[in-house]
C-alpha cells in the first residue's frame, strides 16, 4: 500500500510540472521550457519517480539491506 500512495504522489507532482511545462511554452519561453525539462523541476520529479520504481524492484529488503526472513 506504501508503494501505491508514493508512486500516486510521484505521479502527481509529474502531473503538475508538466502542466507548468506547458505553460511555459505557451508563453513562448523556449529557453526556459529546456531549462525546466533538462536540469529543473521536470528532471527531478521524473528522477523521484525512477527512483521508487527502482527501489521497488530490489525486492524485499530490510533495513540493514538484507532479505527479510518473515515471521518468527
Amino acid at each position: 500500500m506504501k508503494y501505491a500512495k508514493q508512486t500516486q504522489g510521484a505521479l502527481d507532482k509529474l502531473d503538475q510540472s508538466l502542466a507548468r511545462l506547458r505553460n511555459i511554452i505557451k508563453r513562448g519561453q523556449i529557453k526556459e521550457a529546456l531549462h525546466f525539462m533538462e536540469e529543473g523541476e521536470l528532471k527531478e520529479r521524473f528522477e523521484d519517480l525512477q527512483n521508487i520504481i527502482t527501489i521497488s524492484s530490489t525486492g524485499n529488503m530490510g533495513a540493514r539491506g538484507v532479505q527479510n526472513t518473515g515471521t518468527f
